[in-house]
């Protein structure tokens, strides 16, 4: 069955349809587009750019500037084709669609500190580029230690949302190194849980300051610390 043209005007194609033809004819998969040319494409459909986000339910991915922080506040990519609505039944097999609610969402950001959970930083926070971060859920695939996969949710910024997306968290090999931890390492690690943060010890905020000199700064401290026959002198 050949597909039909985005510009075909048939009463019995929704606005939806006829914008995901558009969105494959005129875009193509990691195209980019704005609203303008949605209104210059469908001058005569109101809210045309409402019947393309309904496409994420039919497994479309298109993205704004929330997930792609490489794009501009009005600017979309199509990132991935789905089901193709425009094939008589393919329109009516809506994916079921679970959001997060508000109250979620709060919980959700609450226990995460209000930062993300990747990076640290903090909704409102300017990252080294200037752009400023923006908070919100992340859907993460963890697989369970019984072999299932579990879809749990996590505060992340646009950028990590970005990076992490795909990725699966396996939690049995994460108990597995747990379980591997000596005595004192498990100390440590508890510790760090506990203020659910990793202070760096007075060694390793050394090592990173010893690192950081120039040459002959470094020479002076392993003189102090290994000796001059250590240092071949």
């Amino acid at each position: 069955m050949s597909m039909p043209s985005w510009r075909d005007k048939d009463s019995k194609r929704g606005s939806m349809v006829r914008g995901a033809l558009w969105l494959v004819q005129e875009v193509g998969v990691n195209g980019i587009f704005t609203k303008n040319d949605l209104r210059e494409a469908f001058p005569d459909i109101a809210q045309i750019d409402r019947r393309l986000r309904d496409l994420r339910d039919y497994g479309w991915q298109i993205d704004t500037y929330r997930e792609d922080p490489g794009l501009k506040q009005d600017e979309q990519r199509l990132v991935g084709v789905g089901a193709e609505v425009w094939i008589p039944g393919q329109a009516k097999t809506v994916k079921q669609k679970v959001g997060v609610t508000a109250a979620q969402r709060k919980k959700v950001m609450e226990a995460d500190g209000w930062l993300c959970r990747s990076c640290g930083i903090a909704g409102g926070d300017t990252f080294d580029d200037g752009a400023i971060a923006q908070l919100d859920i992340a859907r993460r695939q963890v697989l369970l230690p019984d072999g299932t996969e579990e879809t749990q949710l996590s505060t992340e910024c646009n950028k990590c949302r970005v990076g992490g997306r795909g990725s699966i968290v396996d939690l049995a090999e994460i108990l597995r190194l747990v379980e591997s931890l000596g005595p004192l390492e498990r100390k440590i690690f508890g510790g760090w849980l506990s203020a659910d943060e990793r202070r760096l010890s007075g060694l390793e905020r050394l090592w990173g300051l010893y690192r950081a000199m120039p040459a002959d700064s470094r020479t002076a401290v392993r003189r102090e610390v290994l000796g001059d026959e250590e240092l071949g002198v």
